[in-house]
């Protein structure tokens, strides 16, 4: 009986199931769509059983659709939208509040309070976070807060925290298993980077009960079944694993320096420090990467957050395009981008700046300004945000990058990976295997359970799909990223 390793991938617009053989090929994806809900500006919040009947829904899927049996999975990994905050009671399952989405900024007062308090570089310090509500800390706070009695059931034991990897094992489970990985339990803002175990000072700090937390496991390893009552069998899960963090795992960064950027709904840049923590000064944050047996990968990441979505806001919101994919066409219609520059921070700016209140901005508008000039800046907007976070990289580790590895859906857009190596005058490689991320998740679990023995075997799975080389001269490329400070700085200033 041929045997295959499942990825579950649930990401802030979709949740998907893929199976992989052991050669790292896909043999079939299943996704259901996701709905956002933004109650007021700024706020993102997801029904948390929607997440979960999106993702029960796909692992039938995708078994019907391949026509392969629930014996036949030899583990499941997941991998999940990181700092997504879901609080539910610990006997019925049932969330007690809308699941606060990583995009949120609705949690902000709570960070400019800390920020009042002095607190920042203390968190940083312990965490190797900035102080900012992209974290879970201050989202567990909110709705702590604004839910009739919750501080009193957490303290109690009766309500249990989790990200997303944590609400859908325990779903899983049937209720049986709390546990988080070192990966997701990192950006929570209450994770200890050296001890990797909750901090009792930032427990204290953010007020938050010890008892409603998950345990913290490794990466790698099997946490329990999923109960047979869902799918007939007991299967293996082998791996939780925050989505950027399997990316980089799946574009097998393991060596230290190695960097890979996902362009999904934001843009996420991590580069592999193997054992060293590094403390950067240039508004990058660090995590880590994850946790095999005993040996710890740390990473240096940098997020933006809105990348693709920008893509979608000129496809809902402009209405200036039907379907991303013609983002390419349009773009390569045009010479250049006639000076128009679009910063898209419709949900304040990320790394390295980290400024939340700001907003997005058109700069550079003319007479002459048509619908194709907005859709390729905002194209490049991806490329730009992500030089910015590269040269903060660079700067903190003290190496030269000699390539970029990429994925996620916009890196199908060539002209989007050849302006992004004509701005960053190095290679960019796009992976044969475009969904990295779930490979990542069901390489992680397959190693828990023997299906891959090693990671020299997973290494010898990667192949380059595409390289894209740098064919822009120095002088417009000093000119083009002057014209982007400048936009910057503006929104800076503000």
């Amino acid at each position: 009986m041929k045997r295959y390793v499942m990825a579950i991938d649930q990401g802030t617009t979709s949740t998907r199931a893929m199976l992989f053989d052991e050669e790292s090929n896909v043999l079939g994806i299943a996704q259901r769509e996701l709905e956002n809900y933004y109650p007021q500006p700024g706020w993102v919040e997801q029904n948390a059983n929607d997440i979960w009947a999106t993702c029960a829904g796909v692992i039938f899927e995708v078994l019907a659709k391949c026509g392969v049996s629930a014996q036949q999975i030899a583990a499941i990994g997941i991998t999940n939208q990181r700092e997504t905050t879901v609080i539910w009671d610990r006997k019925t399952g049932q969330p007690i509040y809308f699941a606060i989405v990583w995009q949120s900024r609705q949690s902000d007062d709570y960070i400019q309070e800390m920020k009042r308090a002095g607190k920042e570089s203390f968190i940083r310090k312990k965490t190797g976070l900035l102080l900012d509500p992209y974290f879970s800390a201050s989202k567990i706070r909110w709705i702590l807060d604004h839910v009739d009695g919750a501080q009193q059931r957490a303290e109690a034991g009766e309500l249990c925290f989790g990200t997303i990897d944590s609400w859908l094992i325990w779903k899983l489970t049937q209720g049986k298993v709390h546990v988080s990985d070192v990966s997701n339990a990192s950006r929570t803002m209450l994770m200890n980077l050296k001890t990797l175990q909750y901090d009792p000072e930032l427990l204290k700090l953010w007020n938050i009960p010890a008892a409603m937390l998950p345990d913290i496991r490794a990466t790698s390893e099997v946490y329990g079944v999923c109960d047979s009552g869902l799918f007939g069998v007991e299967i293996p899960i082998g791996a939780a694993v925050g989505d950027q963090q399997a990316a980089l795992f799946g574009q097998t960064c393991f060596e230290a320096g190695s960097v890979k950027n996902t362009y999904g709904t934001g843009c996420f840049l991590l580069m592999n420090t193997r054992d060293q923590i590094i403390s950067s000064k240039h508004g990058l944050i660090t995590c880590v990467g994850w946790k095999l047996g005993q040996e710890v990968d740390y990473v240096l990441e940098g997020s933006v957050f809105v990348a693709g979505a920008a893509i979608q806001w000129l496809r809902d919101g402009l209405k200036i395009i039907a379907d991303s994919a013609e983002t390419q066409k349009c773009a390569e219609s045009l010479s250049s981008s006639d000076g128009v520059y679009v910063v898209p921070a419709f949900t304040g700016l990320g790394a390295p700046y980290w400024k939340p209140q700001a907003k997005g901005a058109i700069f550079g508008l003319t007479r002459g300004t048509t619908q194709n000039h907005i859709i390729r800046a905002t194209l490049e907007s991806l490329a730009y945000q992500t030089y910015d976070v590269i040269e903060a990289m660079k700067q903190d580790a003290g190496v030269e990058l000699c390539a970029l590895q990429v994925d996620g859906g916009a890196s199908r857009n060539d002209y989007l990976l050849q302006f992004q190596s004509d701005l960053l005058n190095c290679r960019v490689q796009r992976s044969l295997v475009s969904e990295t991320t779930a490979l990542g998740a069901a390489y992680l679990a397959g190693l828990a359970v023997g299906y891959w023995p090693d990671k020299e075997t997973i290494k010898a799975n990667y192949h380059v799909g595409a390289a894209f080389e740098s064919k822009l001269d120095f002088k417009t490329r000093t000119k083009l990223l002057k014209g982007w400070k400048d936009c910057i700085h503006a929104l800076l200033e503000k």
